[in-house]
């Protein structure tokens, strides 16, 4: 059995990023926590919005089966105005405290800033002296985001890890379902439709029915 973390920006992306990822590890046996660092509301929708995002979290996190979920509350949208190491420090603390071997954030250069900051603190907290159980340290896709990076060089989302998701691609679309504020009509990225397109897309990049696609930061045995 593994410790498995997801370190994310906002509530949903936990879900949209590799929600079939985790339900299979959960399927496995595995230990899988998530953390959202951001309320995710404030920058869009009024205060209230944050504390039923946070219920549409915890309602998402029972289907898929984490063993928990965890909000830090940072300021949405903003987390580039907070100091990087403080983000850092955050993330630290974290996954020291859970001993967590398989980690997964977000893509560096996808186009919500809040990514970004998560993805570069995330990196930073599991350099292998300061988090050495991390084996493995992998970037999800997150719709309506990734695909939308600035266009420069090596900024492209290039996977070379990918995991098939058949068995629970259902599950995450249960799961996303829960953040009802957060679903768009088809074609948005954010549709279920939408969501198991792109599953179905990435597993005919590999030859599979569905998959989910990560770019690989660090691993080893």
């Amino acid at each position: 059995m593994s410790t498995v973390l997801v370190i994310a920006a906002h509530p949903d992306d936990e879900i949209l990023g590799a929600g079939a990822t985790f339900a299979k590890h959960v399927d496995a046996g595995d230990d899988v926590h998530a953390v959202v660092l951001s309320e995710g509301a404030t920058a869009r929708y009024e205060d209230t919005m944050t504390s039923t995002l946070r219920d549409c979290a915890e309602r998402s996190a029972a289907v898929i089966g984490f063993s928990s979920i965890e909000f830090l509350s940072m300021p949405d949208q903003r987390l580039d105005a907070l100091p990087l190491l403080e983000v850092t420090q955050s993330v630290e603390s974290i996954v020291a405290g859970l001993g967590a071997q398989i980690i997964y954030t977000h893509n560096p250069s996808d186009v919500n800033s809040d990514h970004g900051v998560v993805a570069r603190a995330t990196w930073t907290a599991c350099r292998p002296y300061a988090a050495p159980s991390v084996r493995r340290l992998l970037a999800f896709d997150t719709p309506s985001s990734t695909e939308w990076a600035w266009p420069m060089t090596g900024s492209a989302f290039q996977p070379a890890w990918f995991v098939d998701v058949g068995a629970t691609l259902q599950r995450k679309l249960d799961a996303m379902a829960c953040y009802e504020p957060e679903l768009r009509d088809y074609p948005h990225p954010r549709s279920l439709r939408a969501l198991a397109e792109r599953a179905a897309y990435w597993g005919s990049v590999v030859g599979g029915t569905a998959v989910e696609p990560f770019v690989v930061l660090r691993n080893h045995a």
